[in-house]
């Protein structure tokens, strides 16, 4: 396909402008727009805009858009339709009394949501009736923020305690016909945002899978829906009973689950029916290709930091390895190394989407593949996902949306930090100082050139784990590791930590190769295993080291001596704080030289 010219938007938040965009199109004769995922995918101005311009919207009708758009309104035109929707009030009258009222007759524990939600933005759980007015002020601010005026209109819905969130892809054309490309179940989130999506959903018999597909159809045939569609629902774990909860009126960032499945693709659909055509696919050729192409699942890669209660997180990626792809693994990224991750947008870098012939091999893929990724410069969820493949529960397909909760000690588990992984920083960063002198010789033979008598009389490093998960009051992990050259790429190195006797490995071969500057490859034979290892210093803090071996990723940080600390002033200053995540400050809740005390807000 021949590509286009760039159009340059202006500043950060010009890609929400529809006018200037709509102008820019008009100016450069573009017949078309594809909205992509953003704001804009489902802006029922922005979509009437390009119709009123003469330019084909890729996407549903503005009117169907609005219907859908509004939460009240989807639930009336839901309800008519006969499609189940949640308990609750989706009325006008909004008073903090009315809806507390409201609340009270639906019974605790109630869901507050914004009309114009989405994302898991302005959306509270409220337990009791005495949080009901905080929980909705919180809501309402948020609302007000993420969708601007309207936003603060609420619904109030029973709660459903053990939910599943499942959706259906519904895709029509403009001559009637609507299909369902199978459901995806997106139950493993947190602050009800997404993290992993599959196909087919877990532990679904034909019977509901079949119900769900019919009433997603049904409401999109509702209100008269052209194009790619996703219809979300609640399914009560404890009843198997599920209620419609929303329509969203665009492609989803997790739709090549559903290409995996059926074998197409949804964005080459949405042209395709926006120039006219009918569907390219029958329901029943759909459901023969759902049968033969087995499971797919995708993975979010986020830059956030789950051992802090998944904070986003920004920067340059220093270092970025990807996986392999094929046929059966997928990468869709909107990032390359050197590129630097902004707090402006979202912090998603890229997913990953397998494919195998069923869900266990599905799973076992996507693992696999994320054991080949390495990210430096930034936090990202990448452990937690590796965690997440190998939880048995997950596995079994036990799942639900508050699935991270309920097996957080599980997922969130102290890791040990093998002596293995300590041995290839120490000999990884005695090569990187030495490689300069380094000359040739035959196996285990003269020594690398450093002094009259090399390395003999040895080295020492003394290593910090970083662990964020760490209480504040924990004595950090640190490991003091002495490497002491024997012959050419021969050493003997010991490690010791926490006061336990030294573990010494002997006969050590290792074969260094720096990749590129502060990159270290080392492949490494050990006593019982041969180790390949990537080591990476953070060019921006050298004392900061990420090792990638036996697909895990450790963070540690090269310790100076006390001495060395002391006369830089390189300690921390006692009672300082960090920000964890790129802020704005709003207000300071103290002033200087005010004492405090521990728990008391700081800053806003």
């Amino acid at each position: 396909m021949a590509l286009g010219n760039a159009i340059a938007l202006g500043p950060p938040s010009a890609y929400l402008d529809g006018p200037r965009i709509v102008e820019l199109a008009k100016q450069h004769g573009i017949e078309a727009l594809h909205p992509g995922y953003g704001f804009l995918s489902e802006n029922e101005a922005f979509a009437r805009a390009c119709e009123e311009a003469g330019i084909v919207f890729v996407g549903p009708p503005a009117k169907a858009m609005a219907d859908m758009g509004d939460k009240a309104r989807s639930k009336e035109i839901m309800t008519a339709a006969g499609v189940p929707c949640v308990p609750g009030y989706h009325g006008a009258e909004q008073t903090p009394e009315q809806l507390r009222a409201r609340a009270k007759e639906i019974k605790y524990p109630v869901l507050l949501k914004s009309v114009k939600g989405g994302g898991g933005k302005g959306m509270r759980i409220v337990r009791t009736d005495e949080e009901f007015e905080a929980q909705l002020r919180s809501a309402r601010a948020e609302a007000r923020a993420s969708f601007g005026d309207g936003g603060e209109v609420m619904l109030v819905e029973k709660y459903v305690v053990r939910p599943r969130h499942v959706e259906v892809q519904v895709f029509a054309d403009r001559y009637g016909n609507c299909v369902a490309l199978g459901e995806r179940d997106c139950s493993v989130q947190r602050r009800h945002q997404k993290i992993l999506e599959e196909s087919p959903a877990p532990l679904l018999d034909d019977v509901t899978r079949h119900n769900l597909w019919d009433k997603a159809r049904t409401a999109a045939l509702a209100v008269g829906y052209v194009g790619a569609g996703t219809v979300e629902f609640i399914l009560d774990k404890d009843t198997g009973e599920f209620y419609f909860m929303e329509m969203n009126t665009r492609l989803q960032v997790e739709h090549p689950v559903s290409e995996m499945v059926t074998g197409t693709d949804l964005v080459e659909w949405q042209f395709r029916v926006a120039a006219g055509e009918r569907l390219p696919l029958t329901q029943e050729e759909i459901e023969a290709r759902i049968l033969e192409r087995g499971a797919a699942i995708e993975a979010r890669i986020y830059a956030e930091n789950p051992d802090k209660g998944f904070f986003p997180d920004s920067g340059k990626l220093v270092h970025l390895v990807t996986p392999q792809t094929d046929p059966d693994v997928r990468i869709d990224a909107g990032f390359v190394e050197g590129d630097t991750v902004s707090e402006a947008y979202d912090g998603m870098i890229a997913k990953l989407i397998v494919r195998g012939r069923d869900r266990e091999t599905a799973i076992r893929r996507m693992e696999l593949a994320l054991r080949e990724y390495e990210v430096v410069g930034l936090s990202t969820n990448i452990e937690f996902l590796k965690r997440l493949c190998r939880s048995q529960a997950f596995v079994d397909g036990d799942v639900e949306t508050g699935f991270i909760d309920q097996w957080k000690d599980e997922l969130f588990a102290p890791r040990q930090t093998s002596d293995e992984v300590f041995a290839q920083a120490a000999l990884g960063l005695l090569n990187s100082q030495i490689q300069p002198a380094v000359s040739g010789g035959g196996p285990h033979g003269a020594s690398l050139g450093f002094g009259e008598t090399g390395l003999q009389s040895g080295r020492k490093f003394a290593f910090r784990v970083r662990n964020d998960a760490a209480p504040e009051d924990a004595e950090p992990e640190i490991a003091q590791v002495e490497v002491v050259q024997r012959g050419n790429k021969l050493f003997t190195v010991s490690v010791s930590r926490g006061g336990a006797p030294a573990v010494v490995l002997e006969n050590v071969v290792c074969d260094p190769a720096v990749k590129a500057p502060a990159k270290t490859a080392l492949t490494t034979f050990f006593p019982k295993s041969r180790v390949e290892t990537t080591l990476v210093q953070d060019p921006a803090a050298p004392e900061k080291l990420t090792v990638f071996q036996l697909g895990e990723k450790t963070e540690l940080t090269l310790v100076a001596p006390g001495w060395f600390e002391k006369a830089l002033g390189l300690k921390e200053v006692v009672g300082s704080v960090v920000a964890p995540m790129p802020c704005k400050i709003l207000r300071n809740e103290v002033a200087e030289g005010q004492e405090v005390e521990k728990g008391a807000p700081l800053v806003v």
